[in-house]
């Protein structure tokens, strides 16, 4: 048996103290921009040019960053170079939503802060691994802890409440001609699941913009589609005393559901949540304002039932015998230059309302909580104008669907996430912005507001 010698031992100690790796999961629902954060956040630390707010960066310390392949082999990797394309091309557009999950590693290399990392060697490497996904997947988490029959109860109650009850009105009344205690005919869980799966796809319309979709894989099934799986649909209950008979409906529907939790659900909370070191929710605050109250209360509680099965507390040695917590969260509000910069500090203040009771039961198990305001690509400059003898802070960008810039008054985000103003269900009409036709001939990075702020956050104490 060969015994190492010191400096080998040496070696492998450095590499161990000076070479690290955070986790970061990039959630949020869905329109919350989490592909163009991704990819804008990737574009700026391998240029390094639009950070200030990085303490790494503005202390010298940084020096260079690098892509190296991603750490798991069977997870698609993020297509950051084609994002990228997208944004800064000849006709730049907005890339794709995220459809499947999407993994990347950056390398960052920068000097150690620490006297006593500088000793043993003057240049470290922090890895950094974005995990990136549908945001309706984020929404089967609560499924976990949720029976067949109490998940059927709740989606029916919500199904049945404006203005959802409209959207599934062919699902509802195909449920009140059959029997769900009669026996198991397969193309009858195939139409079920059919029509439940439209009224989904209904629910997250860009002209309805709700956010709680259940089960995600029905309106982004991936690599699944067709699968058995999701060929299930919620059912109303059984008459108290009523037989729940195998090879019924009810059994039939029952069991996919529970392989659906099995199959799906736990194996990417296993494989994947279980593993974040840090987290950041993105959410599309403007676009819930834009649908109106309905849209806001949908949001609010989709937030709330995604956020419950994420283990949050303060790191320690423990974890190497339990498995890692989320120590670190941000709440980021998306698309902040859509409205002036003056009005970030509400945008952000009504965030906080939103994310109030979540904040304060992660900060009770001991991690961390922070809230920003953020644009991952800036398309808008804040001006001033006149209108009628007053002057106006407005935005001006070139809006989605114009091919020239305009400069509009936004209008002003309300005090309070309830106080819409009444007679009018939609009362916000917040414009969507096109890239800039010029990002591509920026060397400094695609412009951003506060993503160097959001990243010193969520890794500043790893490049100390």
């Amino acid at each position: 048996m060969r015994i190492p010698d010191l400096n080998s031992l040496y070696d492998a100690g450095s590499r161990l103290l000076l070479e690290s790796t955070v986790r970061v999961g990039v959630t949020g629902l869905r329109r919350a921009g989490k592909t163009v954060f991704v990819t804008a956040l990737v574009d700026n630390l391998l240029k390094a040019g639009r950070l200030p707010f990085l303490d790494v960066m503005s202390s010298g310390r940084f020096q260079a960053a690098r892509l190296r392949p991603q750490p798991d082999p069977d997870v698609p990797r993020f297509d950051f170079e084609g994002h990228l394309a997208a944004l800064t091309g000849p006709d730049p557009h907005w890339p794709e939503p995220t459809r499947g999950i999407g993994q990347m590693r950056v390398a960052l290399r920068y000097r150690p802060e620490s006297a006593l990392k500088r000793a043993v060697q003057p240049v470290a490497t922090l890895n950094l691994d974005l995990v990136d996904y549908p945001g309706e997947w984020l929404l089967d988490l609560p499924l976990l802890r949720q029976s067949f029959a109490e998940w059927s109860t709740l989606t029916l109650e919500l199904a049945a409440r404006p203005p959802r009850d409209e959207l599934s009105a062919s699902w509802r009344g195909w449920l009140a001609t059959i029997d769900p205690m009669a026996s198991a005919e397969e193309e009858t869980a195939r139409r079920g699941a059919a029509l439940y799966t439209d009224y989904l796809h209904a629910c997250r319309r860009a002209d309805t913009l709700l956010s709680l979709i259940q089960p995600g894989r029905f309106v982004e099934p991936g690599d699944m589609k067709d699968a058995p799986l999701l060929t299930f649909c919620p059912l109303p209950a059984p008459q108290p005393g009523g037989s729940r008979s195998r090879g019924s409906l009810w059994a039939l529907m029952e069991e996919r559901y529970e392989a659906y939790k099995t199959n799906v659900v736990r194996r990417f909370f296993s494989e994947h949540f279980a593993r974040l070191d840090r987290q950041i929710v993105l959410i599309d605050v403007l676009g819930a304002l834009n649908a109106g109250p309905a849209g806001m209360a949908d949001m609010k509680r989709a937030l709330e039932l995604s956020l419950e099965p994420f283990r949050h507390g303060s790191s320690g040695w423990l974890d190497w015998l339990l498995g890692t917590k989320i120590d670190r969260v941000l709440f980021a509000a998306t698309k902040a230059d859509h409205i002036a910069a003056h009005q970030h500090a509400q945008l952000r203040a009504l965030l906080d309302q939103l994310v109030g009771d979540a904040r304060n039961a992660i900060r009770f198990e001991g991690a961390q909580v922070e809230t920003m305001a953020i644009a991952a690509l800036k398309c808008t400059d804040s001006v001033v104008t006149e209108h009628e003898g007053r002057q106006l802070r407005c935005v001006r960008g070139v809006p989605v669907g114009r091919d020239r810039p305009t400069v509009l008054f936004p209008g002003e985000i309300p005090e309070d996430a309830d106080a819409f103003p009444p007679g009018r269900d939609r009362p916000y009409n917040f414009l969507a912005f096109r890239p800039p036709d010029d990002l591509g001939r920026d060397p400094r990075g695609l412009p951003h507001i506060r993503v160097d702020q959001a990243l010193q956050f969520l890794l500043g104490d790893y490049l100390l």
